[in-house]
């Protein structure tokens, strides 16, 4: 196993939670903070851009879409305090990448095993969605992660906004083949190159979780698949039938 330089991973967290290069997510980001909701009127948030977390030495990469405006932009986690980091940590716990099932702040001891936990937007978006233009002005700190993080064998993206930054990134860093970005579907899997997989799952959102679009079930078996290629020597065939080679 490669070890990864923390220093460089330290650093690059650091200039992300003083990144500004997104007017529009600043000053949401800010508002949120400042206004906040009644459920979480005496908790001070945490209101600037969140940095990736994790195990330095991750064999599992999770790309998600930004953090949630009173979750991450409150905690300074991502997925933490929200809807989505209820599923997100349950699943994680079941495979065996997290030390507990939840997580609710930055100081709940949460450990993640042999994981990192990324984004395509470090930044909350209003309503959830990001612009085009943010998303190119954040992919460079996704880059960088994938140029840091020496062990990742596979990636999992959550949704298809983290789905397409994940390929694009790869693709721009010439770690995969040129190619035309695959289309997403939950349980899609497309090989990137020797040693590394994009596979893909619905987001943990409510929207999705609600309206059973996405069940717990059809959620732990992608970290069940993930953690069998992360296990194997070679890639397997895909249980979904929805390989992309």
């Amino acid at each position: 196993m490669k070890k990864t330089d923390r220093t460089k991973l330290q650093r690059l967290q650091s200039n992300i939670i003083r990144c500004k290069r997104c007017p529009r997510l600043v000053a949401w980001r800010m508002k949120v903070a400042e206004e906040k909701v009644a459920r979480f009127a005496d908790q001070k948030y945490w209101g600037k851009p969140n940095p990736g977390f994790g195990d330095p030495d991750a064999r599992l990469l999770l790309v998600g879409l930004a953090p949630a405006a009173h979750g991450g932009n409150r905690t300074g986690r991502m997925f933490t305090g929200d809807r989505s980091g209820d599923w997100l940590y349950r699943a994680l716990h079941k495979s065996g990448f997290a030390n507990q099932p939840t997580s609710i702040s930055r100081e709940d001891e949460l450990q993640l095993n042999d994981c990192y936990v990324t984004a395509t937007a470090r930044c909350a978006p209003p309503q959830n969605e990001l612009l085009p233009e943010e998303i190119r002005n954040c992919r460079p700190y996704l880059q960088k992660e994938i140029r840091l993080l020496k062990n990742v064998r596979v990636i999992i993206a959550l949704g298809k906004v983290g789905w397409d930054a994940a390929f694009d990134s790869f693709r721009m860093l010439e770690t995969t083949p040129p190619r035309k970005r695959p289309a997403f579907g939950h349980g899609r899997e497309h090989v990137l190159n020797d040693s590394q997989t994009l596979i893909a799952s619905y987001h943990p959102s409510q929207q999705n979780t609600f309206t059973g679009k996405l069940t717990e079930e059809m959620f732990d078996a992608i970290f069940r698949r993930a953690k069998s290629l992360i296990n194997s020597k070679v890639h397997r065939r895909n249980p979904f039938g929805k390989n992309e080679k």
